[in-house]
């Protein structure tokens, strides 16, 4: 280990990193393959809040959202923000559902890009033929791009059809990666059908748990595709539970795939659907329900006592569920989330990278 270089402990998982500087230890920690509870990896969610038995931490953009001033005098982190000043021993969760599964890293080919909506693009992953990604329906992956760079994207395709992945890629303004599909979509650029990347995965924690109850799901925009591999996991094999999906957008168009949704609920009687436009026009409204997801949810399930809530998509509408569900009867630990934001091309720090 290099003088700069210090060490976590991460109890009780039994595990020893190495953290560089300026490096987050949830950074570290999956870079070395440990899948610590996380979601969406810019300090606003909480998920991956651990507690500092040992040594001292920064923040290097003052304290995040997601931790409080009582939980912080307790003594807890968050792993993606925080950095080591010191040798550390940190407790964190540890979540069985997703011990068995390796993160690896693998190369893969674009084997077809499709648009769904003007801003999503359909794109399909080919590994090569001796490779397999063992995954759990809802967890993501990360493409690895040049300088260190990464996107983190959902893996839309259910673990029982892997021979091709399929994400769900937004178009974000500044987001090199989506530019360049969006650019090869229309003819312009290289990142086309054929072209080489390397994926690293599977992560994350938000994945399908086996129950007999009833579920309710919740997508914001393109937190559809973590759910869609939820929802083919269950229909394609057999699971019978009663299962209602809700899916929040600004207008009909973002529901990019509202047509094979339908097509579910006509084959799959345990399935229904509501598509909920946050600012639908006056044509809109009077196809689908206007207002906001969580919102349109309580007034169908004002008791949610004996639900499961899977719900994915940007950290307000998380953020919403997390307060208000509770309220309405919900237990805290069966509401289960994956929150991300639309963010251009992550760079780790130099020396992570």
């Amino acid at each position: 280990m290099s003088p700069e270089e210090h060490s976590v402990r991460i109890e009780p998982h039994g595990r020893t990193l190495r953290v560089t500087p300026g490096q987050p230890i949830l950074q570290a920690a999956l870079s070395a393959g440990l899948n610590l509870p996380h979601s969406c990896k810019s300090g606003h969610c909480g998920s991956c809040r651990a507690r500092l038995l040992a040594g001292a931490i920064h923040y290097p953009d003052g304290p995040p959202l997601g931790i409080t001033a009582e939980e912080v005098g307790r003594g807890d982190i968050l792993l993606c923000q925080a950095r080591a000043d010191s040798d550390l021993t940190v407790r964190a969760r540890l979540i069985a559902s997703v011990a068995d599964v390796e993160i690896k890293t693998l190369p893969c080919r674009i084997a077809r890009l499709t648009p769904l909506a003007p801003d999503v693009m359909q794109l399909w992953l080919r590994l090569p033929a001796v490779e397999r990604l063992r995954f759990h329906p809802g967890q993501y992956l990360d493409v690895l791009l040049e300088n260190g760079r990464r996107r983190s994207f959902s893996i839309a395709s259910p673990p029982h059809d892997s021979e091709a992945l399929e994400l769900h890629v937004r178009r974000v303004n500044g987001g090199g990666f989506s530019e360049r599909l969006f650019g090869a979509a229309a003819g312009v650029g290289s990142l086309g059908t054929g072209a080489l990347l390397r994926i690293e995965g599977p992560i994350g924690q938000f994945s399908y748990r086996e129950g007999l109850g009833p579920v309710l799901m919740v997508a914001g925009g393109t937190g559809f595709a973590p759910l869609k591999s939820m929802l083919r996991h269950m229909l394609e094999t057999g699971i019978r539970r009663d299962l209602h999906l809700y899916w929040g957008a600004r207008h009909t168009q973002d529901v990019y795939e509202e047509a094979l949704v339908l097509e579910w609920v006509r084959r799959h009687p345990q399935l229904k659907f509501t598509a909920v436009l946050s600012e639908a026009s006056a044509a809109e409204a009077a196809h689908h329900r206007a207002g906001w997801v969580h919102e349109a949810l309580l007034a169908d399930y004002p008791d949610l006592a004996r639900f499961e809530v899977y719900a994915a998509g940007p950290p307000a509408m998380i953020e919403a569920m997390r307060t208000h569900f509770p309220r309405h009867g919900l237990s805290t630990q069966r509401l289960y989330f994956d929150s991300f934001d639309y963010a251009p091309d992550a760079r780790p720090p130099p020396a992570a990278a």
